[in-house]
């Protein structure tokens, strides 16, 4: 009878542990417009946006930060998906342009297929551009994982993480769908693989 209230309680510690370990956040308690002076809070060199998921979601979370003035550069990264077309970062570009964001404002990054690739090429991009400090946007499922990429460039490179809260593939209850649950399940084999690799 006791495993009737157990398993529960170990399924809402699960999905509640793994909701906060993938989605690390570093602008908690931060206003909507940075703030000089305030470490996490104070405004970034760029914000870098990588695609995947939901593209346009993300974008539009980038183009956000980058009006309210977190930074005057926006660096999309990521290679086409359908390799007859232009590359993530190009389109992403096209729709932060019709948002309003000035051509200069924008650097892409088109070679990237994968997360160990959007944060290895964006080294270059980062010495190429004196960013010393970036804003990382992606999913919430996501970051944790791009986090650990980013990290691996090392040097005086400060990343800071920002997850977007919701987009088509993620939410707070993403435990109610097959799509959240394979989405989890994914990141956390993928995790676990990174620092397996790096064990070596």
């Amino acid at each position: 009878m006791k495993w009737f209230f157990i398993i529960p309680v170990i399924i809402i510690g699960f999905i509640v542990g793994v909701s906060f370990y993938l989605q690390p956040n570093d602008f908690m308690g931060c206003q909507e417009k940075p703030l000089e002076g305030t470490g996490q809070c104070e405004k970034a060199d760029a914000i870098i946006v990588v695609s995947g998921g939901d593209t346009v979601a993300r974008t539009d979370e980038g183009i956000l930060l980058y009006k309210n003035g977190w930074a005057d550069t926006l660096i999309f990264s990521g290679a086409a998906q359908d390799k007859s077309g232009p590359s993530n970062a190009a389109a992403m570009r096209t729709h932060a342009l019709a948002e309003g964001v000035p051509r200069t404002a924008i650097i892409v990054e088109e070679e990237s297929a994968t997360t160990e690739e959007n944060a290895s090429n964006a080294k270059a991009v980062f010495v190429d551009n004196d960013v010393k400090n970036a804003i990382l946007v992606t999913s919430g499922y996501h970051q944790r994982r791009s986090a650990l990429e980013f990290e691996k460039l090392g040097g005086d490179i400060t990343i800071r993480n920002h997850p977007l809260s919701q987009d088509k593939d993620w939410s707070a209850f993403w435990w109610l769908t097959a799509r959240g649950w394979w989405l989890t399940g994914s990141e956390v084999a993928k995790i676990i693989a990174f620092y397996m690799q790096g064990a070596r």
